[in-house]
């Protein structure tokens, strides 16, 4: 995740401080990636250090402003232009888990994969009751609607997320279950279980708590 880019981005619109810039990050992200205030003084620090921003005074209240410069608007337009690379992907903590997990001595790997399939479901259901929500928000004008519109597009893409991880277990575990046949593996209880399933309805959560009014 870009940070910098992100606070370069917000500060296009306007001259704006260290806690106004975490707060309309978060309100357009819908707190997916919570900013601290020392992250973003530190990347503001850096931002100027390179010449992408500069202070802008002060407001009413006293706070220190920080604006884009021309170095930082070239910066972001580059940024918006250039695909995000790929060459060096994050690191996943499930895809290291279930390669550990391969020939683990006293682990049942198929338990490992079925117990993230029904928390991956549950996100998947609670990403999508948050989505009709942001369309109802949307469709009625009672809302900010630039943010919420952002907030829509990250929610899809985590939806888009978790059902490729969902595809992925199913992929794994049959993948699992061909190699113990071929092996002539003995098979375990969680062979016969079948997936897990969903649950019934999606649970009872709340939007995170990014959409903090402006101050």
């Amino acid at each position: 995740m870009s940070i910098r880019h992100g606070l370069l981005a917000l500060l296009e619109r306007g001259p704006r401080y260290g806690s106004q810039l975490r707060t309309e990050f978060e309100s357009r992200t819908g707190a997916t990636w919570p900013l601290n205030v020392g992250q973003v003084y530190t990347t503001l620090a850096r931002l100027e250090r390179d010449g992408l921003v500069a202070p802008g005074g002060e407001d009413e209240a006293g706070h220190t402003l920080y604006a884009i410069t021309d170095a930082g608007r070239t910066e972001l337009r580059s940024w918006y232009g250039r695909p995000v690379d790929r060459t060096n992907p994050p690191r996943d903590e499930l895809a290291i888990k279930l390669a550990m997990a391969v020939g683990a001595h006293g682990v049942d790997i198929r338990a490992v994969i079925q117990s993230q399939r029904h928390a991956t479901v549950q996100a998947m259901q609670d990403y999508t009751r948050l989505k009709a929500q942001a369309l109802t928000a949307i469709e009625s004008g009672k809302s900010r609607e630039r943010d919420d519109l952002a907030w829509l597009l990250v929610l899809e893409q985590l939806i888009f997320q978790t059902e490729a991880e969902a595809r992925w277990l199913d992929h794994s575990e049959t993948r699992l279950v061909r190699l113990a046949a071929l092996t002539g593996e003995p098979r375990t209880a969680a062979d016969t279980a079948g997936p897990a399933t969903a649950p019934a309805t999606a649970p009872h959560t709340t939007r995170p708590a990014a959409r903090t009014p402006r101050g």
